[in-house]
């Protein structure tokens, strides 16, 4: 039997270059014009109080180790916790260890809402303050809010704009994924990504404005401005779609990345905070006994724009300056990235694709030869007319403090064909668990969940709004 129903198309067709002409509108047509903006964010910082002070665990409101496994819970039983885990795998200098980790099983969403003036997309950013930014207040999604924040269970003010994105009718879906947070910090933990073209009028809150993609490009240059949320939630916008072709296929693409999720054996589970090796706990962190990796503080927090205005919390902090980087080629005319399929402890399903180079690299200075990151020093060592793209950007200021990466896009165009600089500089092929992905290949790989991690995305995010000119 035929059902006779009007079929509707599969995809829009006109949303990339819809998303295109808005990352190529850097200000003339724009609702702010991008040299206000900074003046704007500097007024919303006047406008409200913002401190965060470190404070000794025993000053945390809420908060307490458990007693029987030392994990730090929060009296609610929502929120997070900071619990232990057990990782071992099949490669690398280190095959298992302990670490703590967040277990925070909500799934939040990341929201960013879309409107179109005289022609050209705007979206709709936050001035938002974050505990764990370097500078407090950073350019965010319209909606970033955790279940227990848009629920209330924090019982403060309702969190602004949540209707556009959890009430049908609101606006037209144009993204809407599940991604992965922080592997090395997160175990298994989700956020909702979506991007929503508003229907009608939208009401502008002083601490918000309207920016084209190009605008954001422009602020991504700089350090510091557009915090990880928003950069993952770009990341999602369908753009792309050029038509050209890649060096791989994307079938054979989809099948390597299988075969690298099912070579690899990763055992991960959750232990109690108190059984895990190698870390000490004194009165105001726990800290690793090599002094490397990250340490896990208390702080407490005054924020006048937010939902609850004061409150205590513990921030993981990373020790030392984060260093990720795609290398970049032009193979046939058409960007192409090396990806690398990683394996991190706190990931749902054992591999996702990250950049080239994703590590802190004092914490590999004691290691030599074979046992360096692959492609670390390549990047270290780059000479800056190969630099194409360079910022400092915060990572999850909501969870981890002062935590912070320098982006890199290096151009290895000087290699041969398909192949890519390896450490020891020969220009062979790439080595296991690394691949060459065009960009647009990537950009349709990131609409499937737990495909492109966290760092990628924020790459990403930097091609998708013009940031970085391949």
């Amino acid at each position: 039997m035929t059902t006779t129903v009007p079929l509707r198309p599969r995809e829009d067709t006109a949303l990339p270059a819809r998303l295109a002409r808005s990352a190529a509108e850097r200000g003339a047509g724009a609702q702010m014009r991008t040299d206000e903006f900074a003046g704007w964010l500097a007024r919303r910082a006047e406008a409200h109080r913002f401190s965060v002070e470190r404070i000794p665990f025993d000053r945390l409101r809420g908060w307490s180790f458990e007693e029987g496994t030392g994990n730090l819970v929060h009296d609610s039983g929502r929120f997070f916790t900071v619990e232990g885990l057990h990782a071992e795998v099949d490669e690398g200098p280190v095959r298992q260890w302990r670490q703590p980790i967040i277990k925070q099983p909500e799934v939040g969403i990341l929201g960013i809402v879309a409107k179109e003036f005289d022609g050209v997309l705007h979206f709709l950013m936050q001035a938002k303050m974050e505990p764990g930014n370097r500078n407090l207040l950073q350019l965010s999604p319209t909606v970033q809010a955790t279940r227990s924040n848009y629920t209330g269970v924090h019982r403060g003010s309702p969190v602004k704009y949540i209707d556009h994105f959890v009430s049908p009718g609101r606006g037209r879906v144009l993204a809407d994924v599940l991604q992965s947070e922080h592997g090395s910090w997160f175990f298994r933990k989700s956020n909702r990504n979506m991007l929503v073209e508003a229907a009608g009028d939208v009401p502008v809150d002083p601490d918000f404005c309207w920016l084209t993609l190009g605008q954001i490009g422009e602020l991504l240059r700089r350090d510091n401005v557009v915090n990880m949320d928003a950069r993952t939630v770009l990341a999602c916008a369908p753009a792309g779609r050029d038509g050209r072709g890649a060096l791989h296929s994307d079938t054979e693409l989809l099948s390597w990345f299988t075969a690298e999720r099912s070579r690899h054996e990763v055992r991960a589970e959750r232990v109690p905070l108190d059984r895990v090796d190698g870390w000490r706990r004194d009165e105001w962190a726990i800290r690793h006994e090599a002094g490397r990796y990250f340490e896990v503080v208390a702080v407490s927090v005054e924020a006048g724009n937010r939902e609850v205005t004061g409150w205590t919390q513990p921030l993981f902090e990373p020790v030392g300056l984060g260093v990720t980087a795609f290398l970049t080629r032009r193979i046939g005319g058409v960007p192409h990235v090396l990806v690398h399929a990683r394996v991190e402890g706190g990931f749902l399903d054992t591999v996702e694709l990250g950049p080239t180079v994703q590590y802190t690299p004092d914490n590999y200075a004691h290691l030599a030869g074979a046992d360096r990151p692959a492609f670390l020093d390549r990047v270290l060592r780059a000479r800056p007319e190969s630099v194409l793209y360079e910022a400092v950007h915060s990572e999850e200021g909501g969870r981890f403090l002062n935590a912070e990466s320098r982006y890199l896009v290096v151009s290895d165009d000087d290699g041969d064909e398909g192949g890519a600089v390896t450490g020891a500089g020969d220009g062979t092929a790439p080595p296991p668990g690394y691949r060459w992905v065009s960009v647009d290949q990537l950009n349709a790989l990131v609409r499937h969940g737990h495909y492109v991690n966290v760092q990628a995305r924020t790459l990403l995010a930097c091609f998708n709004t013009g940031a970085v000119e391949l």
